[in-house]
Order: structure tokens, then C-alpha cells, then sequence
């Protein structure tokens, strides 16, 4: 996959909480709480979730470019199939990050830093991110670990400079074992991820700082180009499907469930092109419904210069209240 066009995607995904603020009005509903309080726990989700799966793919591209981590012998040079950048396979290899590796003791570990270049969206970030393993462990054996460490991962989104701040550690899982970069010359076959943590520690634009759990999977695919389809892992009573779950910015409890799988597609220019997600808490529910076209009906890849929708909708818990709108992203 290259980094540049994925995090293309991710800005994208992002920005839709703010396309969303912007055509509804800041009126109080029913349930005691603003149409503004409700899009930016939105955003927030939004946000927390896709920079965190920006972050894993920059883990994946910083294992694989070191060989005797990731077990391919030729692992600089295949990294050129999916990265961009200057020295495919070398430190450069995340167009806004320096890689640096120490196997010199018995846990390895590989420093991904961030200089806050905005290269790849309307994005930068600072902080760094630190991957710790046993030595010896290779990446693509099925069932190996390894621990990701978030540290001040800041994000400023560069049209508003809003930032969030990201801490705490991650489990990450490559349950299947294998490579992503042999999944083309495999056709049918997939690898399997899952990212865990119960200590994600979050700090808003405002300064209100927040602990959030993360239970999802990642499957990746190779058909015409890499396909992930995103689902959730923690079940919470008669709920399934849980891929984050916790305190907002306001204090109010929350979830979110993946109602359907969310896939982005290569083909499709690295779009969401099927998905829905519910976001619940004690005054509604936001489910947003994505790979739709202008009238809200789901489609497939669009032709060259299409777009697709996502539609959001809110329902209060104790009213029948209601907001819905269909929108680009």
C-alpha cells in the first residue's frame, strides 16, 4: 500500500465530522444536548479512530522495512511496492517520520518519530511511536505480538488547527502470520490483524483528557489492490461488533459498534466504498452509512470523477427526534 495515498484517505474519512458540522445548525434537541456537542463526539470518534489506524499502518511499513523483523530477506526492496518516498526500505520510508531500530538487547524495538512535515494531507503530526517485541520474533509468523507505544502522537488538522494528543499502548496482533507485501502474488488469500488497548489516553482540542478501549480487526485482501475490511471484537450485553468504547470529551459514556464491515478499497482510490457505524450514548445514536452515491443508495467503484456520500443520522433516545443528511467526502 503506499503511505501517501492511504493517509489521503484517512484525512478524508476525518473530515467528515467537519463537513457534517458545518450543515446542521447548533439548536438544542430534545435530550438536553447541542446538534454541535453531537457532531464533534462524532469527529471526535472519527479522528481518534483513523489516526490510530494511520499509526498501525505506519507500524506495519516500519516492521517490514527491517528484514529480520519482518522475515523477508528482500524486505527494503519489496517495501517499494508500498510505500512512496525517498529510499524505499530505509528510514525515510514514512514520508513524515524517521525510522530507527535497536536489536541490540533482548526486547527489540523500532522508534518511529514525526517531524510535523505535512506531506501526504492537511495534516501534520509530532510525537513518536515506539514497537517493542521479543528478540528473534518475526512479524509475519502467525500469532506473533508486538507492543506499540503511543508517545504525545499529536495531530493538528491544518484547516482549523485542532489537535488531539494520542498515549498508551497498543496490542498488536498479526493472527494469521504472512507479509502484506506478498498478498499480490497470492490472490485469494488474506492476513488477518487486531489492535487491542485499555489504556488509550486521549487529549482534546479543549484540554479534557479521556481513556479510551480499542477492540478491532483488520483483514486485508488483495484483488485489483489491497481491500481492509474493518470489523469489531468486543461484545458489551446484546451489542456485538464494538470496535471503541469509553468516557467523551463532555463525560458522557459511550460506543461504537461497526453495524457492517467498513472496507476501503486500492481499486476505488483508497475510498470507503461500504461500511456503517453506530456511535451510542445516553441521549441517541449517530450511524453513519458510507459507499453511497448522491441519493443515498450504495454503490460500487465510482466512474472517473465521481464521488461518494455517507449519510449521518442521529435518533434521540427518548424522543423521536431525528437528523439525517447525505454528504460527499
Amino acid at each position: 500500500m503506499k503511505t501517501a495515498t492511504l493517509y489521503r484517505f484517512l484525512f478524508v474519512i476525518a473530515f467528515t465530522g467537519i463537513l457534517t458540522s458545518c450543515n446542521k445548525s447548533n439548536s438544542n434537541n430534545n435530550n438536553g444536548t447541542s446538534n454541535t456537542d453531537l457532531q464533534t463526539n462524532s469527529d471526535d470518534q472519527t479522528r481518534v479512530s483513523t489516526e490510530t489506524d494511520a499509526a498501525l499502518d505506519d507500524v506495519n511499513t516500519a516492521m517490514t522495512v527491517q528484514y529480520n523483523v519482518s522475515g523477508a530477506a528482500l524486505g527494503r526492496e519489496l517495501m517499494s511496492r508500498m510505500v512512496d518516498g525517498p529510499g524505499s526500505g530505509d528510514s525515510t520510508a514514512i514520508c513524515d517520520a524517521v525510522i530507527s531500530a535497536d536489536t541490540s538487547n533482548s526486547t527489540w524495538t523500532i522508534t518511529i518519530t514525526y517531524n510535523g512535515t505535512n506531506c501526504a494531507l492537511d495534516r501534520t503530526r509530532s510525537g513518536s511511536v515506539t514497537i517493542s517485541w521479543p528478540a528473534g520474533q518475526l512479524w509475519r509468523t502467525a500469532g506473533s505480538v508486538v507492543t506499540v507505544q503511543f508517545n504525545n502522537l499529536t495531530i493538528t488538522r491544518v484547516s482549523d488547527n485542532k489537535k488531539i494528543t494520542l498515549n498508551g499502548t497498543h496490542t498488536y496482533t498479526n493472527v494469521s502470520g504472512g507479509s502484506l507485501i506478498d498478498l499480490p502474488n497470492n490472490p485469494g488469500t488474506s492476513i488477518t490483524h487486531t489492535i487491542t488497548s485499555d489504556n488509550m489516553q486521549i487529549t482534546f482540542d479543549n484540554g479534557t483528557k479521556r481513556t479510551w478501549n480499542v477492540a478491532r480487526q483488520r483483514v486485508f485482501t488483495y484483488s485489483g489492490g489491497y481491500i481492509i475490511t474493518t470489523t469489531g471484537l468486543h461484545t458489551d450485553g446484546t451489542t456485538n461488533g464494538i470496535s471503541e468504547w469509553g468516557t467523551d470529551r463532555f463525560n458522557m459514556a459511550f460506543e461504537v459498534a461497526i453495524i457492517t464491515p467498513r472496507v476501503i478499497s486500492q481499486a476505488c482510490s483508497w475510498q470507503m466504498t461500504a461500511g456503517k457505524v453506530a456511535l451510542s450514548n445516553s441521549v441517541g445514536t449517530t450511524t453513519i452509512t458510507y459507499g453511497l452515491d448522491a441519493t443515498g443508495t450504495s454503490t460500487g467503484c465510482p466512474i472517473s470523477g465521481a464521488t461518494y456520500y455517507f449519510e449521518l443520522s442521529w435518533t434521540g433516545a427518548s424522543s423521536n427526534k431525528t437528523y439525517s443528511v447525505i454528504l460527499p467526502y
